[in-house]
Formats: structure tokens, C-alpha cells, sequence
């Protein structure tokens, strides 16, 4: 199973709960393991390397508005027994330890939820239960972007929202549906207008739960800790979401959460 698999289990918990469960759920898929496999794991060593350079992270997409192009986010990537897992942040920082020392982090800051959600794509994908843990590069992004709108259009949605400015998604989505059914937030783009889409605050952005009847939401909120609430506001207006990213390969999985992911290896 991996990230680009569609899984509509419903989730449902309160508020701040979705990483902590996550990581409930991936402590027991180890320690299904068996005992002595388990205490090996939790003594195998993880690496989370400096942030990638865009250069690195994507190659070269042909724009230069990515988000970790402009300096406004790093991808932060783990490796542990030659798996690689990754997820975007807006936090720096490197971190060296066991996947026992990882799974001792409280998850209060972003760095530690970066380091965390980064391991667990890693390990997760070194046991084989989920694939496309790094993000794509060069043409990947426009050949994403084009696959997932191409997707949506045949659904033949009225309205559709993006949570998380993607440039070269959002280009596809104007492209697909016209500039009147598209809305989009973002928290450090507010008020700027990309595409012919003004974008709106990522912090108050109840009009598209509001007005779209389907919403792409970046799988980096569980590493800012806005998805829970993003969540919460889908759920009260009755809206499918779909996650996107490398960021939320792992979690996906674990909480049966719909996701889209194309061309990452």
C-alpha cells in the first residue's frame, strides 16, 4: 500500500489528537513485530540530515515560486536501515539518534514533529508498508500537478479548494476548472493574488470548507499542527479531503486518510 492509494476511512477524534494517534498506531504496528524485534528497532539508528537544498529536495521544476525554492520551507529527510523518509517544514535542524530517542520527542514544535513524521515515512517504508517517501524532481511536480487535476475534472466538481500554496497545482487547477472554481489559502501568501486567485489568509480560511465541495490539503499541516482543525472544518461542512505530499505518506497509512502522491519515488 502506498501514499498514491486512495483509503476513505473516516477519522474521527478531537481536536490535536491526529499526530498522537498516529504515532499510537505506529508503536504497535513495530511492536506487532514481536518483543525482541521490537527493542532491535528502537535501538537502530536514525539520521535526519540537514534540510535539503531546493536543488536537492526537487531539482530543477522550471519555476522558481516552490515554497522551498523561495526560502520559506526546507524538506527535512530521515533515513533509517537505507530507507529515506521526508516531510516538509518551516523549521531547521538536524537530529541523530535511535528510533527509541524519536519516539521520545513530545511533539511540541515543529522541529521535533518534522523529525518525528520524517522517521516514521522512513521506517514505515523500510517495513514495506508504504512506498513514495521522497519527493519527486524536475518535471515531477508539473507532471503531478497535471495528473491530479486531470483527476478532479473528471469527478466534475462545482468547486474546488487548496489548502497549502502548491504553485504549479494551482496553475493546473485554474487550468482546469477556471479561476471562478478554484479558491486557495495560504499562511505566508495571504492576500497576494497567484493564478488569478486570491489567496486567502491560511489561518481563517473557512470559505473554502464553506464554498468547495472538494479541498487538497498539504500533508505538511501535520508538522505545522493545523491539520486537526483543518479536519475538524472539513467534517462540519460534510467535504472530502484529499492530503498531498511525501509528508503524509506515513500517516495516510496509519489513520486510513485519503492521499495523493504521483510521481514521488
Amino acid at each position: 500500500m502506498n501514499c498514491n492509494e486512495i483509503q476513505a476511512q473516516e477519522v474521527s477524534m478531537t481536536s490535536g489528537e491526529l499526530l498522537k494517534e498516529a504515532k499510537r498506531r505506529f508503536i504497535r504496528l513495530l511492536q506487532s513485530q514481536g518483543d525482541e524485534a521490537y527493542r532491535r528497532e528502537l535501538q537502530s539508528e536514525v539520521v535526519v540530515s540537514r534540510p535539503l537544498s531546493s536543488a536537492e529536495a526537487i531539482g530543477d521544476p522550471g519555476r522558481d515560486d516552490f515554497p522551498i525554492i523561495r526560502g520559506r520551507e526546507v524538506l527535512m529527510q530521515a533515513t533509517f536501515k537505507g530507507a529515506a523518509g521526508q516531510a516538509f517544514t518551516a523549521a531547521q535542524g538536524s537530529f541523530k539518534g535511535t528510533l527509541g530517542d524519536v519516539l521520545a520527542l513530545p511533539l511540541e514544535e515543529s522541529f521535533e514533529r518534522a523529525v518525528f513524521v520524517s522517521t516514521m515515512n522512513a521506517a514505515l517504508r523500510y517495513l514495506e508498508k508504504i512506498e513514495l517517501t521522497v519527493h519527486c524532481r524536475d518535471d515531477g511536480p508539473r507532471s503531478c500537478s497535471s495528473q491530479v487535476a486531470d483527476w478532479l475534472r473528471d469527478q466534475q466538481w462545482e468547486k474546488v479548494g487548496l489548502v497549502g500554496l502548491q504553485p504549479a497545482i494551482l496553475d493546473a487547477l485554474v487550468k482546469a476548472f477556471g479561476k471562478e472554481r478554484v479558491m486557495v489559502s495560504d499562511l505566508a501568501e495571504a492576500g497576494s493574488i497567484r493564478s488569478g486567485v486570491r489567496v486567502l489568509d491560511g489561518l481563517n480560511s473557512m470559505e473554502i470548507f464553506e464554498q468547495c465541495q472538494i479541498i487538497l490539503i498539504t500533508g505538511s499541516t501535520i508538522v505545522n499542527g493545523t491539520i486537526d482543525e483543518l479536519l475538524d472544518r472539513a467534517r462540519e461542512h460534510e467535504r472530502r479531503v484529499v492530503l498531498f505530499g511525501v509528508t503524509i505518506a506515513g500517516a495516510a497509512y496509519l489513520m486510513g486518510l485519503e492521499s495523493w502522491c504521483a510521481c514521488s519515488s
